[in-house]
């Protein structure tokens, strides 16, 4: 499968952002995703994941309420809107996706098999 992100840029503190992610190659219905961020001199993180499904979402502790993920089965395009965002908040953001057989979620990089490029998303103060 293939993923490549958009819509990243620059905002200020308590703005808004929606990311995407077009997936191809693979059927939308049989993949579970996720988003993933790593801000500079940190290590990648988890941000959010749904199933494959869509009926399920898991978030980090420090994004809960103010993301949410959901995948457009007619777009084959899965998204994360933000909002509140806050200077902590400054990362280069991926989605990433695997086959899952049960509909479940993982909060695990390993798990995931395809990753886009990154869109950066800055948070200004």
């Amino acid at each position: 499968v293939q993923l490549v992100e958009s819509g990243g840029g620059l905002v200020q503190a308590g703005g808004s952002l929606r990311l995407s992610c077009a997936a191809a190659g693979l059927a939308f219905s049989s993949i579970a995703m996720g988003w993933f961020r790593q801000a500079p001199g940190k290590e990648r993180e988890f941000v959010a994941a749904i199933t494959r499904s869509g009926r399920a979402t898991y978030y980090a502790d420090s994004v809960k309420v103010r993301f949410a993920i959901l995948k457009d089965y007619a777009k084959n395009t899965l998204y994360l809107e933000m909002n509140k965002l806050q200077p902590d908040d400054t990362a280069v953001y991926y989605c990433a996706a695997r086959v899952s057989v049960s509909d479940g979620y993982s909060i695990r990089a390993t798990d995931y098999y395809a990753w886009g490029q990154g869109t950066q998303v800055t948070v200004s103060s």
